[in-house]
C-alpha cells in the first residue's frame, strides 16, 4: 500500500535549499546521515496534467505545452498572510501574484535551486479533507 509521496527538489546548492525549508519553510527534518535532510511536508496531492494544450477559457484561446514531466508546488489557506510570514524570515518571490481560474498564486524563490509555486487554491484540496472517491466508500 501506498503511505506518502517523496517529492525531491534538485539544487545547484543543495546546503543553500535545505536551509531554507528548515529555517524559512520550517519543515521539520530528519537528518538521514551527512546533512542529507528529509522534510516532513505534511499532506499531499497528486494533479495530471497534459503536456501540450489548446482551449479556450475566461483569458481567451490558451495554446501551449511543457517538456516539464513533473513539478512541485506549496499550497496555503491565505497567500496574503503566508508571503509576509516568509518575507519576514528572508523568503523573496520573482514576479507577482497572479490570479488563475484554479487560484491564486505567486513564484517563491528557493536559494540554490530555482522557483517553485506557492498558491491558495480556488477549491476545496483533497489532501486537507474528503475527497469525492472518499465520499463514495
Amino acid at each position: 500500500m501506498i503511505t506518502a509521496l517523496h517529492t525531491l527538489v534538485y539544487a545547484q546548492d543543495p546546503a543553500a535549499a535545505r536551509d531554507f525549508f528548515r529555517d524559512v519553510l520550517r519543515f521539520p527534518a530528519t537528518d538521514t546521515g551527512g546533512g542529507w535532510l528529509i522534510f516532513r511536508t505534511g499532506p499531499s496531492e497528486l494533479g495530471v496534467h497534459p503536456s501540450s494544450w489548446d482551449h479556450g477559457g475566461e483569458g481567451g484561446t490558451q495554446v501551449g505545452g511543457t517538456d516539464q514531466r513533473f513539478d512541485l508546488s506549496l499550497l496555503c489557506d491565505d497567500l496574503a498572510t503566508t508571503m509576509a510570514e516568509l518575507e519576514e524570515r528572508g523568503a523573496e518571490f520573482e514576479g507577482g501574484v497572479t490570479e488563475q481560474s484554479w487560484g491564486t498564486t505567486v513564484q517563491l524563490v528557493v536559494p540554490g535551486a530555482g522557483t517553485m509555486t506557492l498558491y491558495q487554491p480556488r477549491y476545496e484540496p483533497p489532501a486537507l479533507g474528503r475527497s469525492e472517491l472518499e465520499a463514495m466508500w
